[in-house]
């Protein structure tokens, strides 16, 4: 009885022990879940501060700073500037007519010679052999043709009588005609070479100057301008230059015959040369799309060169006073060229515009701009419509143009 006492104390005292056990693990099983819980909650509200925060930074990048300007109004007149070229009024290259040596030569590069005057001479012993020879089968001819004149008459005397046949005396007129042609022939062999010998004297073909000698002492040269080398002399006449200058199409219509115009040339400082349009070429190159002009300038003392580079200044009267804008404000896109305009939201406005003349740092708009507008300097070539943008103050630069 005993033994069963201290059994059933033993069981009672082991499970009370037992009981706080098991409702430790219950309440650990609660609480992960509530622990893994509130962990999550946690992390996606620190996602979200982040992502509201990348997105704030990334609004504030969109907003880009430009300065802005406003188009400016032009002139009524406009000093159009383009370069141009000096050239002499007339300027050929002197060729030998026959083949030989140069025998000697009597001017150099610089003089200045008259027309006819005696340049240089060729040795062309074929020539002169094949005008002895010329000459001598004119004699043959002319001795033929004197037989023949003599012949002809005493066949037709003796046809009279029946002395000979008509058949000779017909054969003696058909020689008459044809030894007075081989004297004609012979006579034009004999001044075609000698024609040829004139040429073996180089003569100057007008008044100029000597700019080039391409020659010397026992060269051999050819016949004609076929070929590397064949050049003997250039010569340039410098008394009056032209002055050649490709205008840009949009111009075309005011520079014309008449047009007054100042020119400067770099090697020759502070000094203005006054000239007019002389001709143009009354047509728009389909490739450069311009058009070729020439002004004609008085050269007595012979201080402009031909090749020389010169600057010419046209002023040209515009029919309305139009806006002027920077040119580094223009994007040339594949639309063609165009501005950014800033509106009243700070966005951007892709406007196109119409160009008219250019003046270097300034250039004339048609069309596409108002005086108002904010047009957006030194635009970027990731400027779009829509764009945001922060205006900034103008430099003083800017605000010049």
């Amino acid at each position: 009885m005993q033994q069963l006492e201290h059994i059933t104390n033993e069981a009672d005292t082991s499970r009370t022990s037992h009981a706080p056990r098991s409702g430790k693990r219950l309440l650990w099983f609660l609480l992960i879940p509530v622990l893994l819980a509130g962990v999550a909650f946690l992390g996606l509200q620190a996602r979200q501060r982040e992502s509201e925060q990348l997105s704030a930074t990334t609004k504030s990048l969109d907003v880009q700073p430009v300065n802005v300007l406003h188009p400016q109004h032009g002139q009524l007149s406009s000093d159009l500037a383009l370069p141009g070229m000096i050239q002499a009024f007339s300027q050929s290259p002197i060729y030998a007519r026959v083949d030989g040596y140069v025998r000697t030569w009597y001017v150099d590069i610089g003089a200045h010679v008259t027309k006819g005057q005696l340049l240089a001479e060729i040795d062309a012993p074929e020539v002169d052999q094949q005008l002895n020879q010329a000459r001598a089968m004119q004699k043959q001819a002319e001795t033929s043709l004197a037989l023949a004149k003599v012949t002809a008459p005493r066949y037709q005397e003796l046809i009279k009588t029946n002395s000979v046949s008509q058949q000779e005396v017909d054969q003696n007129n058909q020689n008459l005609a044809a030894q007075t042609a081989n004297v004609q022939a012979a006579t034009a062999a004999v001044s075609r070479l000698e024609q040829m010998q004139g040429f073996e004297r180089i003569l100057a073909p007008f008044d100029g100057v000597i700019t080039q000698r391409k020659t010397d002492f026992g060269d051999l040269v050819n016949a004609g301008n076929a070929g590397v080398g064949r050049e003997l002399f250039q010569i340039s006449q410098n008394n009056t230059v032209r002055v050649f200058v490709t205008v840009p199409e949009e111009f075309s219509q005011q520079v014309k015959p008449g047009t007054k115009a100042l020119m400067d040339v770099t090697s020759l400082p502070n000094r203005h040369f006054a000239a007019a349009v002389t001709r143009t070429a009354d047509a728009i190159d389909a490739i450069s799309r311009t058009l070729t002009v020439e002004l004609d300038i008085a050269n007595s003392s012979g201080e402009l060169l031909p090749g020389a580079y010169a600057n010419v200044h046209f002023q040209l009267p515009v029919n309305a006073v139009l806006l002027v804008l920077p040119s580094s404000t223009i994007l040339f896109q594949a639309e063609g060229p165009q501005v950014g305009v800033v509106n009243s939201q700070g966005q951007v406005e892709l406007r196109r515009v119409t160009l008219g003349h250019d003046f270097g740092d300034t250039i004339e708009i048609l069309t596409g701009v108002r005086p108002a507008d904010a047009v957006i300097a030194n635009p970027p070539d990731s400027l779009t419509n829509g764009m945001h943008v922060a205006v900034q103050s103008a430099s003083a630069s800017q605000k010049g143009n």
